[in-house]
C-alpha cells in the first residue's frame, strides 16, 4: 500500500476564480421581470451578477478557475493526487465534475469527487482535502467550488431570478508544518429541507423570509465555534468570509461575532449568489486586491439548501 506520509498540518497554497463575461445588470432584469435597481439592492444588495454562456459548463468554469489556482500554487500539474469538485448544479448526474476537470489540466489519474453540499460545498469540500492530506491519503489537493445557476432559473421569478449567478473559484491544499486550516463545525437541518429546492424538478426556488431567518439566527454560533476550536479570538481575525447569499445575511451575521476590525466579504454586490462557488470566489478576489496579505486569519462559513452549513478558519498564503 502506497500512500502519501501523513501531516501535521494542511494549508492553502494559493486561489484562483472565474466569472463569465456576461454582466447583468439590475436595469436589464427589470425590463423582462417586475423589480427595479432599488427593489433589488435594497433587499439581497447585488447591484449586477455574471452569467455563463449556453454553451458553457460548470466544468468549463472550473477547469479555468482551478488552472489559476494550480499555476499560482507553484505545483504541477502531476502533483495534485486528488480533485475535489462542490457543485449542486451538474446537467447530468454522470459522469461527475471532478474527473473530466482533472483529464483537461492534466492531472493524470487522480481521485477525484464531486460534493453536494449546495452552498455549503466549498467549505465541506475543503475539510474534506484537509483531512486528505493530514491523514496521509493525498500529498495535494484540488478543490473547486463552481455552479451555473442560470440553468436552474425561472427568469420569470423575480424572487430567484435577481439573486443567483455563475461562476467558479478554486484552492490547491496541501501539507504544512503547522495547522492553517482549522476543524471544520458543520452539521444540518433535514427538516427544513423543503425551504430550498428544485420546483417541478426543474427551477430552483426558496422560501425566502425562512431562510432570511435561519441564517441570521442560528448561524452565527457554528460561526463562532469554529473561532473557539482553531483556538482564534474575534478580535484577532483579518477578515470573515461568509457564503454570499444576501447582503443584509452576510452583514447581520457578521455584527454578531464581536470582531469589528475584521474586514467582512461583499462579494455578492458585483459578483451575485454562485452557491458553492460564492466563498472560494470572494477570497481569490479579495487576495487578488491586496486586502488579504500572505498570513490573514480568515473566518469562512457556509449555508444553504439541505439546509446544510460549515464553517473553518484558514490562513492566507
Amino acid at each position: 500500500m502506497n500512500l502519501a506520509p501523513t501531516a501535521p498540518g494542511a494549508r492553502v497554497l494559493a486561489f484562483g476564480e472565474y466569472q463569465p463575461g456576461r454582466v447583468v445588470t439590475n436595469e436589464e432584469l427589470a425590463r423582462t421581470v417586475d423589480t427595479s435597481d432599488e427593489w433589488i439592492q435594497s433587499r439581497v444588495g447585488i447591484r449586477e451578477r455574471r452569467i455563463a454562456a449556453e454553451d458553457e459548463s460548470v466544468a468549463d468554469m472550473a477547469v479555468a478557475a482551478a488552472g489559476k489556482a494550480l499555476a499560482a500554487s507553484g505545483l504541477a500539474a502531476n502533483d495534485i493526487d486528488l480533485v475535489i469538485v462542490a457543485t449542486c448544479t451538474q446537467r447530468d448526474q454522470v459522469p461527475n465534475a471532478a474527473a473530466t476537470v482533472a483529464a483537461r489540466l492534466g492531472i493524470t489519474a487522480p481521485g477525484a469527487f464531486d460534493v453536494n453540499a449546495a452552498c455549503a460545498g466549498f467549505c465541506y469540500a475543503l475539510s474534506l482535502a484537509n483531512d486528505a492530506v493530514r491523514g496521509g491519503s493525498a500529498r495535494n489537493v484540488l478543490v473547486i467550488g463552481a455552479e451555473k445557476l442560470s440553468d436552474w432559473l425561472d427568469w420569470n421569478d423575480r424572487t430567484t431570478c435577481v439573486i443567483f449567478a455563475d461562476g467558479a473559484g478554486a484552492a490547491v491544499v496541501s501539507a504544512s508544518a503547522t495547522p492553517d486550516i482549522g476543524p471544520v463545525v458543520w452539521g444540518s437541518s433535514g427538516d427544513r429541507a423543503d425551504k430550498i429546492y428544485l420546483r417541478d424538478h426543474r427551477y430552483l426556488y426558496q422560501e425566502g423570509q425562512s431562510v432570511f431567518r435561519w441564517t441570521t439566527t442560528e448561524l452565527y454560533p457554528v460561526a463562532l465555534k469554529a473561532l473557539e476550536r482553531a483556538g482564534v479570538r474575534p478580535e484577532e481575525l483579518t477578515a470573515f468570509v461568509p457564503h454570499q447569499a444576501n447582503l443584509r445575511i452576510v452583514e447581520a451575521i457578521a455584527r454578531k461575532l464581536g470582531a469589528p476590525q475584521a474586514i467582512i466579504a461583499r462579494d455578492i454586490v458585483t459578483a451575485g449568489n454562485t452557491s458553492s462557488a460564492s466563498i472560494p470566489l470572494a477570497l481569490s478576489r479579495m487576495v487578488g486586491r491586496g486586502e488579504l496579505p500572505s498570513g490573514s486569519t480568515v473566518l469562512t462559513l457556509g449555508f444553504g439548501a439541505g439546509l446544510t452549513y460549515a464553517a473553518q478558519v484558514l490562513r492566507i498564503p
